[in-house]
């Protein structure tokens, strides 16, 4: 019974110890898709869904023939400059994350990795060797949090693509950058980019789900598609379905409401409450088997007693 008790408990502290693996908050930055130091200059027609800002620089070019969709231009405003300050904080949280794996001298290509935190003490490169594809698996954890600490540069070689399987979100994906960051021509990339100095982007590189936040330099783009990603929830089944009436299809019959489905921005909050919510009920479970094994030996000094 003694033996059953404690390794429940250090299963529960365990278990509550992995919950803790949060995200990095962006704050006020959340919102934009490309944030630049210095400046952010753009050739040809490049689409950015979401905000576009600099500060404490202020030129913006190349907007048109650049697109803004989803999003507003932000130069050297107090907009912009809140999104900076918090950038600064969130790149700070990443680069002060505890290590779980250092891949420095490994290249990333070809590599499928999960829920962690992997530094380099240098450079990381994501080559075209092959398929030239980064996998990152959630294992079915729509909360698996990805942090890359990167000493100096981010290199990415034409057609890399970074790739989200079993649950894994761009919204939790961060790369922190030590120096710049370059994304090959025709790259697929997903993340948050937080890098100290500059980021370029080549003709044609795509952030499908993501962000280019740079803090003291450049955003270089040619003719680019950057889109901000949101983690995606759905929304829990009601305890009672309601009763609605079907809708009518063209050819006569009758299809389904669909399920609401939302979108919730990546702010660090939800999947901390989330994390908490874990906790208490781990906690509880703790606390129940404490309990039951100080019962167990007021029983047996009754007995004795008896």
């Amino acid at each position: 019974m003694i033996t059953f008790t404690v390794l429940a408990v250090l299963f529960t502290f365990a278990s509550m110890t992995r919950a803790a693996h949060a995200p990095v908050g962006l704050g006020t930055a959340d919102t934009f898709a490309v944030l630049g130091g210095a400046t952010v200059t753009n050739t040809g027609p490049t689409v950015i869904s979401g905000d576009l800002g600099v500060s404490p620089g202020s030129a913006v070019t190349g907007f048109p023939p650049g697109l803004v969709n989803n999003g507003s231009i932000h130069a050297a405003n107090a907009v912009a400059t809140q999104a900076q300050s918090d950038l600064t904080t969130a790149y700070n949280d990443a680069a002060g994350r505890t290590c779980t794996s250092d891949l420095t001298g490994i290249d990333l290509g070809t590599q499928t990795l999960t829920d962690g935190t992997y530094c380099f003490s240098s450079s990381a490169q994501l080559t075209g060797t092959l398929t030239g594809t980064l996998t990152l698996d959630g294992q079915g954890n729509p909360n698996a949090v990805f942090i890359f600490q990167i000493g100096s540069t981010l290199t990415t070689a034409s057609a890399s693509t970074v790739s989200l399987i079993n649950g894994a979100q761009a919204c939790n994906v961060y790369w922190q950058v030590g120096s710049s960051a370059v994304l090959g021509t025709t790259t697929t990339f997903r993340g948050s980019i937080l890098a100290l100095t500059s980021i370029s982007l080549n003709t044609g590189a795509t952030i499908v789900e993501g962000r280019a936040l740079a803090r003291n330099g450049a955003v270089t783009l040619d003719t680019n598609t950057i889109t901000r990603d949101t983690c995606r929830t759905t929304a829990p089944a009601p305890t009672a379905a309601p009763t609605t009436a079907p809708t009518t299809a063209p050819s006569g019959g009758t299809t389904a409401t669909p399920a609401p489905v939302t979108t919730v921005p990546n702010t660090g909050v939800a999947e901390t409450i989330d994390a908490g919510g874990d906790k208490l009920i781990l906690v509880g479970i703790a606390a129940g088997l404490v309990g039951l094994f100080a019962l167990s030996l007021l029983r047996r000094q009754f007995v004795r007693g008896a």
